[in-house]
């Protein structure tokens, strides 16, 4: 169904047919992962599509509240009347696995796209956010047979069989393993670059070589304060890079936007991979051209001081900005 925005949002402004007239048009923008679906590939190619020119609109949930865990959806729709280009899943709570993917497949199915993080506690510890931010011994798991290797692969693989999943339903995911590894707080970015790069790698390889799990795009995130290219797994593990800060305006952030693209180049779109207040989307442009935004959950979302329900509404309502139902027909994802 045609929106007001569906001419500026669609492959239809391209004058393209889908996937394949796209990557005929940028045969330089194609995913790692030489084996990606079908799926992967037609998203991929709609967000180059977008990257410069309009700016998806996101949101984490809650999620692990499973009393209400869409309540950040409930809330957008009642004060901006629209849903979000993108939903953020996390993997952080083992209660809520099956129910995750189930939000997560149904999300798709509604013509949206799917991105998941995982807020991974510390092996050795238990899970949760504060045992995300314990520290574990890297150094150690990463040599075969050690008992930390053997944590922490168990882990890895089970969260594996739960993009299975979602790869089976024909799913394609935005995957953000080991978020703000740049900085100290979560236990994948106490050791430094070297042990960073090697953990991503080492996932990279299982998940695709292994669990095949072709479905995934996947996505680096920076912890803004420090976007340091030491940190770069390089081109041939990633495929989006990105930041994420947490400031109290809602200014574009084009610092941190030059920080990633002195890194990356334009060999992959930039995102904000997480954020708190929405950026003013009239600043946006040339020097902060995110491909999109996601907002963090519960008082990130809701607080006066991140963002008021008018400025909400304004957002959502810009040209500037991609929501749910401006999405290609071509992206409903999920049997």
């Amino acid at each position: 169904m045609l929106t007001r925005r569906t001419t500026l949002t669609g492959l239809a402004a391209l004058g393209l047919t889908p996937a394949s007239a796209l990557a005929a048009t940028a045969p330089s923008r194609t995913l790692a992962n030489a084996e990606a679906s079908a799926g992967a590939r037609t998203l991929y190619d709609y967000l180059w599509s977008q990257y410069g020119r309009h700016t998806l609109t996101g949101q984490q949930e809650q999620g692990y509240n499973f009393a209400n865990a869409q309540r950040e959806l409930a809330y957008l729709q009642r004060v901006t009347g629209r849903a979000p280009a993108i939903l953020g899943f996390d993997y952080i709570d083992p209660r809520d696995h099956a129910r995750v993917n189930a939000r997560a497949l149904a999300w798709a199915r509604s013509g949206g796209i799917v991105t998941f993080c995982w807020h991974w506690g510390a092996p050795d510890i238990g899970t949760g956010y504060e045992h995300s931010k314990q520290d574990f011994d890297v150094v150690a798991a990463l040599k075969p047979g050690t008992p930390q290797n053997r944590l922490m692969l168990a882990q890895m693989d089970h969260i594996a069989r739960l993009l299975t999943v979602l790869r089976d339903a024909k799913v394609p995911v935005l995957w953000r393993p080991f978020h703000e590894f740049s900085g100290d707080w979560f236990w994948w970015g106490k050791h430094g670059p070297d042990a960073f790069k090697a953990l991503w790698q080492l996932m990279y390889d299982r998940f695709t070589r292994q669990h095949g799990l072709n479905n995934l795009i996947w996505v680096l995130g920076w912890a803004g304060q420090n976007v340091d290219p030491a940190y770069y797994p390089g081109r041939d593990r990633v495929d989006i890079a990105g930041a994420d800060i947490y400031v109290a305006d809602h200014g574009n952030l084009a610092p941190m936007f030059a920080a990633v693209k002195a890194i990356v180049g334009d060999d992959v779109p930039i995102c904000l991979h997480e954020n708190g207040p929405v950026p003013d989307p009239a600043l946006l442009g040339p020097q902060a051209d995110w491909l999109w935004f996601m907002t963090w959950h519960t008082r990130w979302l809701t607080g006066a001081d991140q963002n008021t329900p008018a400025q909400l509404k304004r957002d959502f309502a810009s040209s500037r900005y991609v929501t749910r139902d401006e999405l290609p027909a071509m992206l409903r994802f999920g049997r």
